[in-house]
């Protein structure tokens, strides 16, 4: 199975880009907000993680292999997690996933499914599913840093989200709370070294309240 895949970025279309790899071009397939991060990037070395499946049933005569590409491995578990609900799959998770995995996550933990059904491809029933199945596994893809803060796509960065999280879980907040009070002491888009100094920027901004 592929999982990764590092190539010079050849080009890019609203469904798929393009890697030349040696003598070879790939066709990786993307979602709208993978896209949109990869623009700058054409002609560029990039790295994707990838899921790999087999596009076709046991009634169709042609079976063909394709890829969806992802920046980050956590995009890629939300990817799989969305596509496990009933009636949404690989095509309509692709499809209808046209903002960032945090905006996704954050409205299936608010159970906001009026935004979730404007989704394309997403309606209310679909909504009123993803809800129900996700809600509990959500939480940590709410934690997603910025991409555009520097340095935050780091793997340290992410463990000082995480650990300052459940933290503040720890302390009695709710997994809302928590996420908004982690949200408020990054409006600055300030890059924290530890869980501890994060946390004591939290409590700062409390306390200006």
């Amino acid at each position: 199975m592929i999982t990764k895949i590092t190539g010079n970025l050849v080009s890019l279309s609203i469904e798929y880009a393009i890697f030349e790899i040696g003598a070879f071009e790939y066709e990786v397939l993307i979602p709208e907000f993978t896209r949109l991060h990869l623009q700058p990037e054409i002609k560029k070395t990039v790295s994707l993680h990838t899921i790999e499946y087999i596009e076709g049933g046991q009634m169709q005569s042609r079976m063909t292999p394709r890829l969806i590409g992802f920046l980050t491995e956590a995009e890629r578990e939300f990817f799989e997690f969305f596509c496990s609900v009933d009636g949404v799959g690989v095509k309509k998770a692709l499809r209808a996933m046209i903002h960032p995995v945090r905006e996704i996550a954050v409205a299936i933990e608010e159970k906001d499914e009026k935004w979730l059904s404007s989704l394309p491809g997403i309606g209310a029933a679909t909504a009123e599913r993803i809800v129900a199945k996700l809600r509990r596994k959500v939480p940590k893809f709410t934690l997603m840093v910025d991409r555009n803060i520097p340095g935050n796509t780091t793997d340290t960065q992410r463990d000082v989200v995480s650990e300052a999280y459940e933290a503040l879980i720890a302390l009695g907040h709710s997994e809302a709370e928590a996420r908004k009070l982690i949200d408020s002491a990054h409006a600055d888009k300030k890059k924290y070294k530890s869980a501890t100094e994060l946390l004591y920027a939290v409590y700062q901004q409390v306390g200006k309240k």
